[in-house]
C-alpha cells in the first residue's frame, strides 16, 4: 500500500500534477463493435470471441464494469501509468482516490461526494443498441447501485463512417399508454416486442450531443460516441430483438430485485413516464455546443472551448481545440479527465499525441488525469503541429 502510494506520488511529480492514465478495454457480448477505436484488428476480440467484441473504452473510471459472471477484477477500471526505473509501474485510480482523494481530487469534493464519481467512455457499435435505460437513485439503490444519467456527444474526429444505423431511439410517443408497454414485454418471446413502434428515431449529427436522464428509453444508433457519465453501469434493455439478434430477459431485469423480476409494474415503474412521452423532448434534451467565452475573443488567443455535454449535476463535458503552431494555458476549477482526439504536442510537462493503432495491453500518450491543483493553478498546452488542430476532449465530476 504505502509502495503504491509512493508511486502516485512519484508520478504526481513527473507530472507536476498531471496523470498518464492506461487504456481502459471493455467488451460487450451484445454488441458489434464499429472499429473507430484505432484498437488493432487483431484484438477486439482479446478478451476471447464469448465474452464479445471490445466496442467501449473507458477514461477516468473507478468503477468496475458489470459484464456478467466472467468479468475481471478490474475490468473498467483505470490504471495510473508511472515510469519508474526505466520500467512501468500501474496503480488503480481508484485506490489511488482511496489513499490520496484530497490531493487528486481536493478535500471539498471528498467530503461532499466522497470520490471520483463519474467516467467516461467511447462507445463503438457498428449497429444499434437496444432501447434500453438506466435506474434512477431510489430504484437503483433496491439493488445497492446507484442512478445512472448520461450525457452523449459525437466527435468528428472519430466518425469517419456512421455505421449502420446512425439514427438514435429517444423516449416514447406522445400519446402512447403504459398498457401499450406492457404489451411490449408480454411479447418478449413471440418474436419482435414492437417496442420501437412507440417511439422516434433522430439522425445523429457529428459535433452535436444529448443529455439522458435516468429513467429515459434511448436505442443509441451506430455512430462513435463520448459518454460521460455517473459511475454506475446499472441498466435494463426493454427491446428483445435488435437487427435479428435475440436478447434474453435476463438483460432487462439485470438489475431488478430477485422478487420482482416477473413483475410488470415494478419494470415498467423504472420508466419516467412524463419524460418519456414529452412532446419538447429534443428541445429539452439535444445539446448543441456552447462556447466557454465569445468565440473571437478565444480565437485571437489561439483556440476554441465548448461545453459539449451540460445540464446535469453529476458530470459535464468539454472539447479543447489549440491552433496549430499555439500555446494557451487553461484554468479549471476542479479535477478533471481527458482524451486526446487529434495532433500532438505538450499537455504541461508531459508529451501527448493521438495514436493511430493501438494494440490491446500497451500503453498511449492520449489519456491524462489533471489533478484539482493541477487545475486551479492552470495547465499550458502547445499544439506541436504547424498544420493540424490538436484537440481534446475534458471529461468533469460534480462540484463541491
Amino acid at each position: 500500500m504505502a509502495n503504491h502510494m509512493q508511486l502516485v506520488n512519484l508520478a504526481l511529480e513527473k507530472g507536476q500534477g498531471v496523470l498518464r492514465l492506461f487504456p481502459t478495454w471493455v467488451p460487450r457480448a451484445f454488441c458489434i463493435p464499429g472499429k473507430r477505436l484505432k484498437l488493432h484488428p487483431n484484438d477486439y476480440y482479446a478478451f476471447g470471441a464469448h465474452r464479445g467484441g471490445i466496442d467501449e473504452r473507458w477514461f477516468a473510471s473507478t468503477v468496475q464494469a458489470d459484464n456478467g459472471p466472467e468479468t475481471l477484477p478490474d475490468e473498467g477500471l483505470s490504471y495510473i501509468y508511472i515510469e519508474d526505473g526505466g520500467k512501468g509501474e500501474k496503480v488503480l485510480l481508484k485506490e489511488a482516490v482511496e489513499l490520496m482523494g484530497d490531493v487528486l481530487l481536493g478535500k471539498e469534493v471528498m467530503q461532499k461526494h466522497g470520490g471520483w464519481t463519474m467516467f467516461a467512455k467511447f462507445f463503438d457499435n457498428m449497429e444499434p443498441l437496444p432501447h434500453h435505460l438506466h435506474h434512477d437513485d431510489e430504484k437503483a439503490r433496491n439493488v445497492g447501485r446507484l442512478g445512472k444519467p448520461e450525457g452523449y456527444y459525437f466527435p468528428k474526429q472519430l466518425n469517419n463512417h456512421g455505421g449502420y444505423f446512425p439514427y438514435t431511439f429517444f423516449g416514447l410517443n406522445p400519446g402512447v399508454e403504459k398498457k401499450d408497454v406492457y404489451q411490449c414485454l408480454e411479447n418478449w418471446d413471440k418474436g419482435d416486442n414492437g417496442i420501437l413502434y412507440l417511439s422516434r428515431a433522430y439522425k445523429l449529427k457529428p459535433g452535436t450531443g444529448w443529455i439522458v436522464p435516468p429513467g429515459i428509453l434511448h436505442a443509441p444508433g451506430s455512430l462513435l460516441t463520448y459518454e460521460p457519465q455517473r459511475a454506475s453501469d446499472v441498466f435494463a434493455m426493454f427491446q428483445n430483438i435488435v437487427w435479428d439478434q435475440y436478447l434474453p430477459w435476463d438483460l432487462l431485469v439485470k438489475d431488478v430485485p430477485e422478487a420482482h423480476k416477473k413483475d410488470l409494474d415494478y419494470i415498467v415503474s423504472l420508466i419516467d413516464w412524463e419524460a418519456n412521452v414529452d412532446p419538447e423532448f429534443y428541445r429539452n434534451h439535444f445539446l448543441p455546443p456552447r462556447p466557454v467565452k465569445p468565440v473571437e475573443e478565444m480565437r485571437k488567443e489561439g483556440y476554441e472551448e465548448y461545453f459539449v455535454v451540460y445540464n446535469s449535476e453529476y458530470f459535464s463535458a468539454k472539447e479543447l481545440t489549440v491552433f496549430p503552431g499555439r500555446s494557451v494555458t487553461i484554468k479549471e476549477e476542479a479535477a478533471y479527465g481527458l482524451i486526446v482526439v487529434q495532433g500532438h504536442g505538450k499537455f504541461g510537462v508531459l508529451d501527448i499525441e493521438t495514436p493511430t493503432l493501438i494494440r490491446f495491453g500497451e500503453m498511449t500518450k492520449d489519456e491524462l488525469f489533471v489533478t484539482a491543483e493541477a487545475a486551479r493553478k492552470g495547465v499550458t498546452i502547445v499544439n506541436g503541429s504547424n498544420v493540424e488542430n490538436l484537440v481534446m476532449l475534458k471529461h468533469f465530476g460534480p462540484k463541491a
